[in-house]
This record gives C-alpha cells, structure tokens and sequence, in this order.
C-alpha cells in the first residue's frame, strides 16, 4: 500500500486526542489562556458534564482580529516570542488547545481587545474555519464549545457519566485556582458543582494563599496545617502542609505546583512522601499544597502535552529542598497534633453511648472497675471511697469510651465526686499545654487537665514516639547512639538464617548501640545495647528486628534503614500499656512530649493524644 499524506483535518483530529482527553481537559486549557491573558475573573458553564456545553468567559486582554484568525492554527501562539523552549513563562505555549478542540466539535471564540472600538468573533465546526466576522462583547474572551467529540463519536464511548465528567471538571478548577489565590473562578451549569472562589485582594501572598486554600480544601486543613517557606540556590518552596495526624485516606489532598502549573510529578511526590515516612500511618497520605518556583531554565515543561509533567535539571536539589523543608515545618510544630482527633472522638464518643449516660451510673462504685489510678497518690485511700446516696444497681459493662465519659464528668465538675482526683495537679502545670495528669486509665491512658479541657495520652504511643527522636537524635550527633555494655552478654536462639542476615547487618547496628556476634550455629550474643534501651528485653528486640530486616530487601535507602531500626528498638523499650505509673512519671512524660518534635504522633503515625475542650465535654453531657 502506498504512503500518502494524510488529510489536515484528520491529522488535527488524532492530534487532540493527546490534547483533549475528556472535557476536563478542555476546560484546563481555556482557563490557562484565560489565566495567561491577565483574567481577573473566569467563569466557567457547562452542560451534560461537558459533552454538550462547556463556556469559558474571562476579562483578560483579549484578541485583535488578526490574533483570532491565527489563534485556531495549530501551533500558532503568543507565547514563545523568542522560540525558546528553556524561557515559558506561561501555561499555555504549544498552540494546540484551540485547533485541537476545534477538529472535534464546534467551537465558537468571541473576543474584543482592550481599547478596541468592538470585538470579532470566529467559528470553527469539526475542522472547518469560518471567516472572522465583527461582534459586540465586552472586553476579555468568551468561548463556547458544543458538542464536543461529535466530530469523532468513538471518542464518546470512553466518557463516564455527565455527573463523573462535571466533577473532573471541578477538581481541575480547584488546581488552578489554588494556584492563583488573585483570580475569582466561577463554575455552574446544569449537574455540575456550583463553586465560587472570591478573589484575595488586599492580601499579602501567604494570607491571600491561605485563604483561597481554605475556600478549596476546607479551613479544617488550614487550621490543622504548618506553613512551608523556604529557598535554596534559585529554587523557592511554599505552601501548607498539613499535620500528620491529619491524614487521608488516599493521595487526592497532595496538591503539588511548579511554577504556578499543577502537576503530577514523581519526583515531588517521592519527596512528600519520604519527608512523611515515619510520621503518617503505613497506607495513609498526607494532606499538603506545596508550591515551587525556579527559573524557566531549570525545568522542562514540555514532557507531554497535557503539561502535568516536568522534568528538573538538578533533581536532587529539589527533592532535597522539599524533603529538608517539611521535615523542618514538621518538626517545628512540635507536640502538635490535629484538633480533628479530638473532634472525632467527641463524636465517637456520642455515637457510642448514644443517649446521655444516666447520673447514677457514672458516680456509683460499680465504675470502679474503670480502675482508677488510685494507689498513684500516697494520701489516696486504698479503696475509693463510693458516695453515699447513690444508685449501687447494675451497671451497664464500661468499656475505653464510656470510663472516658466518667473521668470527663468528674475532671468538669469535681464537686460531682471527688474520687477522680486522685492526686491534686500543681496550678503551674495547668497551663502547659498537655496539662496536669490526674489519672491514670486502665494502667494505659493518662487522664490529664488543662485550663479549659482534657488531654488523654497513650503512653505507650506517646513514650515509642520520645524514644526514637531520642536515639536518632544521638545518632546525628557527633559521638553517635551511646552504648551500655552487658554484664553478661544474652544469648538470644533464632534460625541459622536469620544469624546469617543480622550477622549480615552487624555493623550497621553496631553503629547504632546494639554489638552482637554469631554464638554458634543457631544463636546469637548480644555485649552492647543502646544506653536509652537499659533494661529492654534483648532476646525480643533481636528477634523483632530480625524479622525486620527480612522485609527490607534491596527497597529501603541507608537513611530509611536506620530509622526503621531506630524505630524497633524504641518500640521494645517503650512504657508498656498496663503498667501503672506514679503522678511525677506522668507529668515528666507530658512535659518531655511538649518539648519533643513529632511527639503528636507515635512510630507508626497513630496519635499519642486526644485533646477535649471542656465546652465540648459539657455539650456531651447536655450541660450546653
């Protein structure tokens, strides 16, 4: 068969399907035309989630006559004045947008220039060029397509439902407009998510930023979000990341932009998610929107042309850059942790016990089986003492939940019993941020008071969390993890291949405190353990961390192993949950928690504390 060139329109048509997947896409590309024409306010119309109408309207600059007529040639653009690849300084630059989405449906463009006594209109139907004709409109552009994909109908059948498609519509406008915090963005039409981002004006860029990231993703991510400015050679970060324990269950809430363009760029999120590793739960995602500036020269947009892939020149100094600043914001943020755990659990807590718990209930002695720390204060009496004048029926079996109600409705109102204070809390300690403790609940969970609500700890969690920023701690300094040595080695039997594998991996824990040699054939001994593990079960710590280093394989870098035997043996030498502890023990953990980074959430990223605002312990009792 002879080759032969192909038709110009048929040509245009196999090109958009690169550039025009779905309607989503349309709209992507009119908005940043839109964007790099100087909008102030874009709105956006569409109908049959796309399929049947999509409206773009803007007050930008606007077109001459002779601008419109080349505006729907392919590769015809504005925006490479010099031809220089390494210098695009807009969105838009390939010139495809508007040919392309004239090949396969009708597309109609209405534009007038500022200062021109009226503007021109152009229409384009499945390829074919109409004449620029005069048109009254306002100064900006408006587009309209219709019946988009009608030129090629097979294109159709891949489209999901119009309700699917408006949605996509909408994620996308969200990007953009998270990008540009000074643009106003509208969206309506018949199905699809009415939106309405107001411009920030009169912000200055991180107030107008926040802002509009609040309209987008919500004011509980600002509110449990850490600010990010940083710049490193030429290269600026900024944005808000969010705190780990305020997690999602999915990758959807990372928004990452280069240069003002949303992007979905491997190495940016290679990077989130090294600076999150040992702070978000295994399966979870961060909620973040970073933003990094560079000049033109320093990365290439031009990977593909739907523009949601970039290339660095020096990738190293951007991943360096992004995994450096989070962990600084991160660790800056010290105990902190969502104020969302707490909403959640007053709202598990309702759920849970449904109705208000009768009075009765909670002030009997049957709630000593909420075992109360009581024996932690030496004027405490041996037994509670139960109140006179009380129902003593039966009562319903408590379980976490409802002993959390007894000690909320005690440390609200003391004078309703006096058992729960088990021992009085100094008054300066009150104003700390992780309070007073008071209790201790089911030798696991530490009770302790603030000035206006209730802190309840994990002290297992909470101690895993000290521990490890301990020992990585020593391990950046200079002198490395301190050792204790045994004054009997242990000698700890364990399958001759996992000898073989710590054996294997002896110096690099040895660098880290723990000294350990082959002792046979089936065994290994144990001379030297970190000093902050004295006292740790040895033979359980090998055995857990030899089956550690069975998962690790080739995957995990030098950096991320360290930690992750860091993290074991914290993990071995961390307060146990059931272990009863004195009130000094207690406050000496709050204390070292508010002076630890990362501590708002434990090795595995679940939290290490619940924060109640008494006014919402009171609305759970119906005393609001």
């Amino acid at each position: 068969m002879a080759v032969r060139r192909l038709d110009p329109v048929l040509v245009d048509r196999i090109a958009a399907g690169e550039v025009v997947e779905r309607p989503a896409s349309a709209v992507k590309e009119l908005v940043e035309n839109a964007l790099d024409a100087g909008a102030s306010r874009i709105e956006v119309v569409i109908e049959g989630g796309g399929r049947s109408l999509i409206r773009v309207v803007d007050d930008g600059l606007g077109m001459t006559p002779e601008d419109l007529d080349l505006a729907v040639e392919r590769h015809a653009t504005s925006k490479l004045p010099d031809g220089d690849l390494f210098a695009i300084d807009t969105l838009g630059f390939r010139g495809e947008a508007l040919p392309s989405i004239g090949a396969v449906a009708r597309l109609h463009i209405a534009t007038r220039r500022n200062g021109a006594p009226h503007g021109s209109s152009i229409l384009v139907d499945a390829g074919l060029k109409h004449s620029v004709r005069p048109a009254a409109v306002d100064r900006g552009t408006r587009v309209e397509i219709a019946d988009l994909f009608y030129a090629t109908p097979a294109r159709l059948k891949f489209l999901k439902t119009d309700r699917a498609e408006a949605q996509a519509v909408a994620d996308m406008l969200k990007r953009l407009a998270m990008a540009h915090p000074h643009v106003r963005f509208e969206l309506g039409g018949e199905g699809a998510p009415a939106l309405d981002y107001p411009a920030a004006v009169d912000l200055d860029p991180a107030a107008a930023l926040a802002r509009r990231l609040a309209q987008v993703m919500g004011r509980d991510f600002v509110d449990n979000a850490l600010p990010v400015d940083a710049w490193r050679e030429d290269v600026g970060l900024a944005g808000l990341a969010g705190l780990p324990t305020a997690h999602r269950p999915t990758g959807a809430a990372i928004h990452l932009f280069v240069n003002g363009r949303p992007v979905r760029d491997k190495l940016l999120l290679g990077a989130v998610k090294g600076a999150y590793a040992d702070v978000v739960p295994s399966g979870r995602h961060p909620a973040l929107a970073l933003f990094v500036t560079c000049p033109a020269r320093l990365v290439d947009v031009n990977v593909h042309p739907g523009k949601s892939e970039v290339r660095f020149r020096d990738p190293g100094l951007i991943r360096g850059l992004v995994v450096g600043s989070l962990k600084q914001a991160l660790a800056g943020a010290g105990h902190r942790a969502s104020n969302t755990v707490g909403s959640a659990t007053i709202d598990a807590l309702r759920a849970h016990t449904g109705a208000q718990a009768p009075r009765s209930w909670l002030a009997s002695p049957a709630t000593r089986n909420l075992d109360w720390n009581w024996r932690a204060s030496p004027a405490a009496p041996a037994e509670p003492p139960g109140p006179a004048g009380y129902d003593t029926g039966p009562a319903p079996a408590f379980g976490f939940a409802e002993a959390a109600q007894a000690a909320f409705a005690t440390l609200a109102d003391p004078a309703a019993d006096g058992r729960a204070a088990a021992f009085a809390p100094a008054p300066d300690q009150l104003e700390r941020p992780l309070g007073a403790a008071r209790a201790q609940l089911h030798d696991t969970y530490i009770v302790a008071q603030t000035r206006d609500g209730v802190v309840i700890v994990d002290q297992h969690a909470a101690h895993e969390r000290l521990v490890y920023e301990r020992l990585k701690a020593e391990r950046a300094a200079a002198g490395g993890v301190s050792r204790q040595m045994l004054l009997i080695p242990a000698v700890v039997d364990l399958d001759p291949v996992e000898v073989d594998r710590l054996a294997e991996k002896a110096d690099l824990l040895a660098a880290l405190g723990l000294v350990i040699e082959p002792f046979g054939p089936g065994a290994v001994a144990v001379s030297e353990v970190p000093a902050a593990l004295a006292g740790a079960d040895v033979a359980a710590l090998v055995r857990d961390l030899a089956d550690s280093l069975e998962e690790w394989g080739g995957a995990l870098a030098l950096e991320d192993r360290l930690d992750h035997v860091l993290a074991t043996f914290a993990c071995h030498h961390s307060v146990r949950a059931g272990r009863r502890l004195k009130p000094e023990e207690m406050n000496a953990l709050l204390r070292e928690m508010e002076a630890t980074p990362l501590s708002g959430q434990c090795n595995h990223g679940r939290p290490t504390y619940v924060e109640l605002k008494l006014a919402d312990i009171e609305r759970l009792f119906g005393r609001r």
